[in-house]
C-alpha cells in the first residue's frame, strides 16, 4: 500500500498574503469597527471630528501594518510551527506604539485637541486594543488556513479513491473484448490493450502531477469510448461539439471521464437500441461550459444516474472556487451534466487537485 501523499498536519500553517486585497480589506474593516466601537463607548462625549480623524488614523495604521507584514512574510514563513503567527502579532505592537506616539505628538504640536490624556496612556490603550484585535484577526486567518488545508486533504483523498477505483465490470468486459478480438482482429485487440493501459495509468498514477489539460482529458475520454465502442458496437453513438474549447485549459485529471462513463453506463447500456452520448462545449464570456448528455432510460437506474457526481462537484468547487457551477438533471429526453468553469481560475495549490 502506498503511503498517503498528503496530510493536513504535515503542511505548515501558511500566513495569509498581506499584500492581497481581501486581507487588506479585512484589516481595514476590523480597524474601522474597533474605532467605531471605541467612539460609541464614549457615550455623551462623542466627537464626530475626533471620530473622523480616528478612522483616518486606523486606516493609515492598517495599511502600514499590512505593508510591513507583506514585506516580512517570506521571513516569517521560514519560522517553524506556529511561530509565524506569533512573530506577526509581535510585529504589530511596536508599529502601533510608534504610530500612536507620533499621532499624539502631532496633535499636541498642532494644538488640535483631538486626543485627550497624556501620551503614555494613549499609546498603552492603543497597543492593548491592537493586541486583542490582532490576536483575533490572526486566529481567524489561522483557522481559515487550516480549513483550506483540510479541504485540500479531503479533496485529494476523494481523488485518490476515485483513481484507485477501477470498476470490475468495466475491466472484465474490456478483457473479454480483447480476448474475442485476438483471433479475428489482432490490431484492434492491441489498440484496446493500449487504450486500457492509458486509462489505468491515468487512474492509478497521474494524480501526483497536479492538473492536466482539457486536451489530455478529452484524449483519455476518446480512449475510453473506443473500448466501449468495441463492446457496444452501433448501440453507442457519440456526438462531439468541442471544437471551440481551449485545449490547454487547466483541468483536474479524471474530472470529465467519470461523467462520460456514467452516461454510457446509465444512458446507453439499459437501452436495447442504444443511443447518443453528446459532448458539447463552448466559451461563454469569461468561462467555458462543458456538457455531457445521455438518453433517459425508461426506468431510473439503480444507484442513480451520475455516479461520482458529488465528487465532481467538490473537486470543481475546490479547484475553481465560487465562480464555477455544476448542474445535473433531466432536460427533455436527456440527462445532462453541465460544468461552467471560469477561464481565470485561481492557481492550483499543491498536487493533484
Amino acid at each position: 500500500m502506498r503511503p498517503a501523499l498528503f496530510h493536513a498536519s504535515d503542511e505548515p500553517s501558511p500566513l495569509p498574503d498581506f499584500c492581497s486585497l481581501p486581507v487588506l480589506f479585512t484589516l481595514l474593516v476590523s480597524g474601522a469597527l474597533a474605532a467605531t466601537v471605541v467612539w460609541l463607548a464614549a457615550g455623551d462625549h462623542r466627537d464626530l471630528a475626533g471620530y473622523s480623524v480616528g478612522i483616518l488614523f486606523v486606516t493609515w495604521l492598517a495599511l502600514v501594518i499590512g505593508v510591513v507584514l507583506c514585506l516580512s512574510r517570506a521571513w516569517l514563513q521560514r519560522l517553524p510551527g506556529h511561530l509565524p503567527y506569533l512573530a506577526a502579532w509581535l510585529l504589530m505592537m511596536p508599529i502601533v506604539g510608534a504610530a500612536s506616539w507620533l499621532a499624539h505628538g502631532l496633535d499636541a504640536a498642532l494644538q488640535m485637541g483631538l486626543l485627550h490624556g497624556d501620551a503614555p496612556a494613549f499609546v498603552r490603550d492603543n497597543v492593548l486594543i491592537a493586541a486583542l484585535l490582532g490576536a483575533a484577526l490572526l486566529r481567524y486567518f489561522y483557522v481559515a488556513a487550516q480549513w483550506r488545508l483540510r479541504l485540500a486533504a479531503v479533496s485529494r483523498a476523494q481523488v485518490e479513491a476515485l483513481q484507485a477505483r477501477i470498476r470490475p465490470h468495466f475491466l472484465f468486459n474490456s478483457m473479454n473484448t480483447v480476448a474475442a478480438l485476438i483471433p479475428v482482429d489482432p490490431a484492434a485487440a492491441e489498440r484496446t490493450v493500449e487504450n486500457l493501459a492509458e486509462l489505468f495509468r491515468a487512474a492509478l498514477g497521474q494524480h501526483e502531477q497536479g492538473d492536466g489539460t482539457l486536451g489530455e482529458e478529452l484524449a483519455l475520454i476518446e480512449r475510453y469510448l473506443a473500448i466501449e465502442q468495441l463492446r457496444l458496437g452501433e448501440r453507442l453513438r457519440v456526438r462531439r461539439e468541442l471544437d471551440t474549447l481551449p485545449r490547454d485549459f487547466p483541468l483536474p485529471r479524471l474530472l470529465l471521464q467519470p461523467l462520460v462513463e456514467n452516461a454510457v453506463r446509465h444512458g446507453i447500456q439499459p437501452l436495447r437500441e442504444g443511443g447518443v452520448v453528446m459532448l458539447r462545449g463552448e466559451r461563454l464570456g469569461d468561462a467555458i461550459v462543458i456538457e455531457v448528455a445521455n438518453p433517459l432510460p425508461p426506468e431510473p437506474p439503480r444507484g442513480g444516474n451520475g455516479h461520482g457526481l458529488d465528487n465532481v462537484r467538490r473537486r470543481v468547487a475546490f479547484r475553481y472556487g465560487a465562480g464555477a457551477e455544476v448542474e445535473a438533471g433531466p432536460r427533455g429526453e436527456h440527462y445532462v451534466v453541465s460544468l461552467r468553469l471560469p477561464l481565470q481560475a485561481r492557481p492550483s495549490k499543491g498536487k493533484g487537485t
